[in-house]
Formats: structure tokens, C-alpha cells, sequence
């Protein structure tokens, strides 16, 4: 939210309104709600969940499933909130060798509660246009310079979230919607450490982004378990009034309908503090069960047991030693310009950037660095998350290779993240942990399990987990295919055939039958995953075939949409990845 300067005191919340950079403030048939604030961000989400698949998550009659024989999720609400630009165990003989003596192994993490639900797509943030921050007497603060150099090797900066304790404001905002639900006559739901552990995840995540969005499909999160029913509400304010959260919810026609809900009678709340204008972020979920979960308490804390506000998570390769959050940066001067840029080695070894002009179309291209000719694979993304593109590279003599990115062009000396082994390994970069802002490496052995290496700076990859066994690929790409808000693994088979891995933002896939999304990917050499390429947070895929042709596929709709060629000359190009 970096471009709305503080007022006194502003408050955001979920209304139900789609604002477009375009053409200014729309109403959506039916869910527009006049009293949602100045500012509004996304409507509250429920839906009822059970075999017939019934939903009313806008407060109309339930509707019918659609007969496939999966539930029903509940309609995508449009989001306003800016997000920011885009600006580690075991060792084994067959895996790569750090530099270091490796760390100890750790147990694979158990795999995700299947989906119970239809995964719905998260709609983008757009930008707030002038008639709002007008409303919210607000103005675009002066842009911010930074600097043009990365971090120092080996360090990351922190974001703005702030580790204030946060159990008294959740305590408030716990009694406050309960005092409200029984002065209405309905029965105050209960709490429970697992449901806020959600809550709390989610909270963090989106105030470390500052972009207001809901969580895609929360309720087959396990730690939902297997509830009938379930909302969300999210609000932040400028000051840490965990009171007037609660106030803002009962403002709004529909957070407040959601307040009453008589089906629901547990719920969870995340609270999160930032030192930037918005201070306070929160998250509640609300479920409803036939019977109430083990380990549900009267009150937050409030156990004979002793239960805190919120649980800490079991530890997992997925978390961050610190959170990050990359600065705005002007990437017009660097050598990579945005995510959507095409990004290729030629036959002399020169890596060579094609920038996105929009729409599928690339300018010309131009040779970015030259020393790359005994590669095996460039990988394209913000290591470090400083707000500029790295490239990781994939040596043939076994080396993994990190080329930090500059603002002003060019990139610096390179770091060494594996000293050997790297060669026989598949990989694929991306950001596949959901609480871990920065990207991970996913790498597949010649044994067919794959390994979940954590990000953990400029330093040796010694440590990782097993995700999965299984799995036969001969090139791997990570994507989120189903546009879920996690990201998935798209798995190339010698046959051509590509198996979906689906995520659900920690270390192992999710728990269900690989699905083949494509056939005929035989010749494919290159597989590179791309933003922003048909649109604002599209997603795609390039793919590099025989015969010298770049392809795109258009994933924004959550399925691959029909290809088509991207001009230009690729005799010798090899496509980063």
C-alpha cells in the first residue's frame, strides 16, 4: 500500500466493490456494499460445504452443485488493495554436495488434507484510482529511491512486520464479535489454537505483502478440519484498534451477516502489526461443525489446558529465518525488466533478454551477460528479493550458481550455493512455501524423489526435505496452474505427458491423484514461467519447442488456455527457466 499516505486514522476492509484503474469505481450486481469504508479492499467469503455442494456465500439462495460431483466454491470477490511489484536435510551420495558438512535429515512433512472443495481462482489486486484515495483524503506519497547494489552476501533484509504480542488484541476482537452475536440472540462461537494458527498464517502473509486478498479455498486447509461451513473477514486500520476491526465488520452488510451467521461456532483470528500506514492487519475465520473439533476452547487462552491465542506451527523446511518484502524499484535500466520478460542462452554462451512489451509482443533483443557457455540450465528470479531479477545457474561440472541482479543493470560476482552434484539433478525455482516470501529450489534425482531445498541466502544449499517419491520427469516447471494462490509443479514425462503436482503452500504436495494437464510436450527443451504477459498478474508458461518455436499458454483462468508463437529468432536459443 505504498501509494496512500497516512491520515490521522484510515481504515480498510472487505467490501464488496471492484474498482479498475480504468474506468474508476463499479458496483458488482447484486454485492456492492455502500457502507464498506473509503477505501475497501475484498468482500467477505463463506460457504457451506457437504455432498450436495450447496452455496450462498452473497447472502441469496443456496445454490445447487453443478452435478460434476465437486463442490461448489463460493464467487471470487474483486480486490483494490496495490500489492508490491515483483520486483534448508539429508545429504546422500546422489545429491548435490555443499561446501559445508551437511545438516541432519528431516522426516518428510506429512501431506495436506485433500481438497474437499472446487479450487477458486484469487482475482488480482488492482490499483486504487484517484476518486478513491480522494475519498480517503489521501495523496501518492514521494516516490522512494534505492540503492542500485544488492545486499551483502549472505544478508536479507527484513520487511515491516512488527512481533508485538498480539493476544490482547485478539482476545478483544474474540469478546467483541461474541458480545455482538449474543446481544442478536445467537450463541458465541468458541475458539481454537489450530483454526487461528490459519488465521494467524494468513494474516502475516498478506500483511507482509501489503495487499489485501482472501486466501483461496481456506476451508481445505488442515487445519480447517473438515468444517461444514466457513467465512472470512479481513480489515486493517492506521491505528491498532483491535475494537473498531469488529466495528468495520458490523458496518458492512455483509461482514455483518457474516458476525451473525448462526451456522458457524468456532472461529480463529490472526492479528499482525506493520510499521508501515496500515498498523494493524486482521483475520478472522469463522467454521461450523456438527461436532466440535478436539482441542476447542471457550476463549482464546481461556483452556483449563492453557491454549495461547494462536499455536506455532510445526516446523518445516517452508520457514523463513526472516520475512521479506522486496522495495518498489524502476527496473527500466536493468538487464531483466520484468517477470514477463523471455530470458534465453545462445550457442556462445551470451545470455541474452528479450523485454515484454505487452500483450505477447517482445522488444529486441539484447545480450545481457556472455559468460554462460558451459551451462546447463538458467533459472529467472528475485533470489533475494531485494526488487531486481537474479539468475541461478545449473553448471554441467555440477555447480549451482548465483548471479545477483543490480536495479541499474548488469549483475554481480557470482555466489557458489552448491559446490558439486547439481548436474544429474531436474530443478525448478519458484515460490512454493506460502509462509516463505522468498522462492525455494525444487530439485528431482535420478530415483525419482523429489526435494524441497529451502532459500537461505547467498550461503550453501546443505539442507532439504523430501516432498514426494515417484516421480518421473525429465523437466520440471513451477506455476500456479490452477490459480489457487499456491504454486504447482508442472512435470514433463519422457512420453510428452505433463502431470500436475499441486501445492498447498508447504513442503509436500497435496494428497491426491496426478492429473495429466498436456500431451505432445515431447520436444519441449524449455519450460519458463511468466507474469503479467496478456495482463496485470496473468500467469503463463513459455515453452521452447522443435523446429525454433517459442510458445505461450495463457494459464490466468486456472488451465492451460490455447498456445500461440512468439516472434522472433531462437535458431541456438536455449529458453531459461
Amino acid at each position: 500500500m505504498k501509494n496512500f499516505a497516512a491520515p490521522a486514522v484510515v481504515a480498510m476492509l472487505c467490501a464488496l466493490a471492484l474498482v479498475s484503474p480504468a474506468a474508476g469505481l463499479h458496483s458488482v450486481p447484486g454485492e456492492h456494499d455502500s457502507s464498506a469504508g473509503a477505501a475497501g479492499a475484498v468482500g467477505p467469503r463463506a460457504v457451506t460445504l457437504g455432498p450436495q455442494g450447496m452455496v450462498d456465500d452473497d447472502g441469496g439462495a443456496p445454490r445447487e452443485d453443478t452435478g460434476t460431483g465437486s463442490l461448489l466454491a463460493p464467487a471470487v470477490d474483486p480486490v483494490i488493495a496495490p500489492a508490491a511489484p515483483a520486483g534448508v536435510q539429508n545429504t546422500v551420495p546422489a545429491a548435490p554436495q555443499p561446501a559445508t558438512a551437511p545438516a541432519t535429515a528431516t522426516a518428510p512433512a506429512a501431506a495436506p488434507a485433500k481438497a474437499s472443495a472446487a479450487e477458486v481462482p484469487s482475482v488480482p489486486p488492482l490499483w486504487a484510482p484517484d476518486e478513491e484515495l480522494a475519498q480517503n483524503k489521501t495523496a501518492a506519497p514521494t516516490p522512494q529511491t534505492f540503492a542500485a547494489e544488492p545486499p551483502a552476501a549472505g544478508k536479507l533484509a527484513t520487511e515491516a512486520l512488527v512481533p508485538d504480542n498480539n493476544a490482547a488484541a485478539i482476545l478483544t476482537v474474540f469478546n467483541k464479535i461474541n458480545e455482538y452475536r449474543l446481544a442478536n440472540g445467537l450463541a458465541a462461537v468458541k475458539y481454537h489454537p489450530t483454526v487461528a494458527g490459519l488465521s494467524q498464517d494468513w494474516s502475516d502473509n498478506i500483511a507482509s505483502r501489503e495487499v489485501i486478498e482472501h486466501r483461496a479455498s481456506f476451508w481445505t486447509d488442515a487445519r480447517a478440519m473438515s468444517p461444514t461451513s466457513a467465512g472470512e473477514v479481513i480489515a486493517i486500520r492506521t491505528d491498532r484498534d483491535a475494537a473498531q476491526l469488529v466495528e468495520w465488520w458490523k458496518g458492512s452488510p455483509g461482514h455483518n451477516a457474516m458476525l451473525l451467521d448462526p451456522r458457524f461456532n468456532v472461529m480463529g483470528a490472526g492479528i499482525s502489526y506493520t510499521n508501515s500506514l496500515y498498523t494493524i492487519w486482521g483475520v478472522v475465520n469463522f467454521f461450523g461443525y456438527a461436532t466440535l473439533p478436539a482441542g476447542t476452547l471457550t476463549s482464546p487462552g481461556g483452556s483449563p489446558s492453557g491454549g495461547n491465542a494462536f499455536p506455532p506451527a510445526a516446523p518445516t523446511m517452508c520457514d523463513a529465518s526472516v520475512k521479506h518484502m522486496p522495495p518498489t524499484l524502476n527496473l527500466k535500466t536493468a538487464s531483466i525488466t520484468s517477470a514477463a520478460d523471455l530470458v534465453t542462452v545462445n550457442a556462445g554462451g551470451e545470455l541474452v533478454n528479450r523485454p515484454s512489451t505487452g500483450n505477447r509482443t517482445y522488444g529486441p533483443a539484447k545480450v545481457i551477460n556472455s559468460f554462460f557457455s558451459n551451462v546447463k540450465e538458467v533459472f529467472v528470479t528475485d533470489w533475494d528479493r531485494n526488487g531486481t531479477f537474479d539468475i541461478l545457474a545449473q553448471w554441467n561440472d555440477g555447480r549451482l550458481t548465483l548471479h545477483p541482479g543490480f536495479a541499474g543493470g548488469g549483475f554481480g560476482a557470482a555466489v557458489t550455493l552448491g559446490q558439486s552434484g547439481w548436474a544429474g539433478m531436474t530443478l525448478a525455482v519458484g515460490g512454493w512455501c506460502a509462509n516463505n516470501r522468498l522462492p525455494q529450489l525444487v530439485a528431482l534425482d535420478t530415483s525419482g524423489n523429489l526435494w524441497l531445498y529451502p532459500n537461505i541466502g547467498a550461503a550453501d544449499m546443505s539442507s532439504r526435505t523430501l516432498m514426494t517419491g515417484g516421480v518421473s520427469a525429465t523437466r520440471l516447471a513451477m506455476v500456479d496452474y490452477d490459480a489457487d494462490g499456491f504454486q504447482d509443479i508442472l512435470a514433463r514425462k519422457s512420453d510428452g505427458a505433463v502431470q500436475l503436482y499441486r501445492g498447498a503452500g508447504t513442503p509436500a504436495p497435496r494428497a491426491e491423484a496426478r492429473a495429466t494437464v498436456a500431451t505432445g510436450w515431447g520436444d519441449v527443451t524449455g519450460i519458463r514461467p511468466l507474469r503479467d504477459v496478456t495482463g496485470l498478474n496473468s500467469t503463463g508458461v513459455a515453452l521452447r519447442r522443435a523446429n525454433d518455436v517459442v510458445q505461450y499458454w495463457d494459464l490466468t483462468g486456472g488451465r492451460l488456455a490455447s498456445p500461440s508463437n512468439i516472434t522472433g529468432s531462437w535458431a541456438g536459443q536455449r529458453l531459461a527457466q
